[in-house]
């Protein structure tokens, strides 16, 4: 399919706004169009907190297991009642503006994917002020990597992140698998509603907590190292899918668009998926549903693509 041609960094939009502007762009709470900003984000940690609870007492798991030696390097496994290891896994991290969230409010889709046949996994990682962004970027290929040696046999490792989640998920485009001792057998990758591109944030509040400088958004953002060193998918049929809602921004709106349009530059089986009626939050807490339009996605990626 024809590419449109990316907007050169010097015409990016955000450098037009004003401050306020910018701020406003990249508050996803400030875009809901239900609930309002604070209902809204009630309502997705009280969603999550009730879908791990639930997935903690009906499916098989296995809880805080280490994968490093941090005291936050834990992830859970949570597994279909079928008991194989020849299965595929569903890897998520959670969103937060790398300085909230939990994988012990996590847990989203476990009981629709299990229900299905996937093993889905929970990786917990160090938020900032403790974690800077690229010590996340690290532990998070450490606890992909940790899956792939613990369950060698699996049938497809696929990522998905969700804001945050889905920037250091994308991050492991460009990750160097021998490193780390494996050779991944990454599948896919689910991309919710993400940032690419870390520049706008060293503008405004959020850069504080990550005391994130112009040469640690270079050196973190995908879509930057994309650009400057193009990498061709080690897995051709790996299928990237960039997701993001109606009511997301304007901005997370472009930078999901921009991202998608450089991973088919690149030579990424990519897609571009704009969920309709869905804000930032609703686009993942509704993964609790196993009706929703996002897990039938997911899932027949995994089952059509990938198998």
């Amino acid at each position: 399919m024809d590419v449109p041609r990316q907007v050169p960094e010097s015409e990016s939009p955000w450098k037009k706004m004003s401050k306020e502007e910018l701020e406003n762009q990249y508050s996803p709470s400030r875009w809901v169009v239900r609930l309002g900003a604070e209902g809204a984000l009630k309502t997705y940690t009280e969603m999550g907190k009730q879908a791990t609870k639930s997935a903690q007492a009906t499916r098989t798991n296995l809880l805080n297991v280490p994968y490093g030696d941090g005291e936050g390097e834990k992830l859970d496994i949570y597994f279909p009642e079928a008991g194989s290891e020849a299965l595929p896994f569903l890897v998520f991290l959670h969103g937060g503006y790398w300085q909230s969230g939990s994988k012990d409010e996590s847990a989203f889709m476990v009981n629709p994917l299990t229900a299905q046949g996937v093993a889905v996994v929970v990786v917990a990682y160090d938020i900032a002020p403790k974690g800077s962004l690229g010590r996340m970027v690290d532990q998070v290929a450490r606890s992909v990597a940790f899956v792939q040696k613990r369950y060698p046999c699996n049938e497809g490792i696929y990522l998905c992140g969700h804001s945050a989640g889905a920037h250091l998920a994308a991050m492991m485009l460009l990750v160097n698998w021998t490193e780390h001792g494996v050779t991944c057998n990454l599948k896919g990758f689910f991309l919710l509603s993400g940032i690419y591109d870390l520049e706008p944030l060293v503008h405004i509040f959020w850069k504080e907590p990550l005391l994130l400088t112009p040469e640690d958004a270079q050196r973190t953002s995908p879509q930057w190292l994309l650009e400057a060193a193009p990498r061709r998918p080690a897995d051709p049929a790996c299928h990237v899918l960039v997701i993001v809602g109606q009511y997301d921004s304007p901005e997370f709106r472009r930078q999901s668009r921009e991202f998608y349009q450089t991973l088919c530059r690149g030579g990424w089986k990519a897609s571009f998926e704009e969920l309709q009626d869905v804000d930032h939050f609703e686009i993942v807490w509704k993964l609790t549903q196993k009706d929703y339009g996002l897990n039938q996605i997911i899932l027949k990626t995994i089952f059509q693509d990938g198998l």
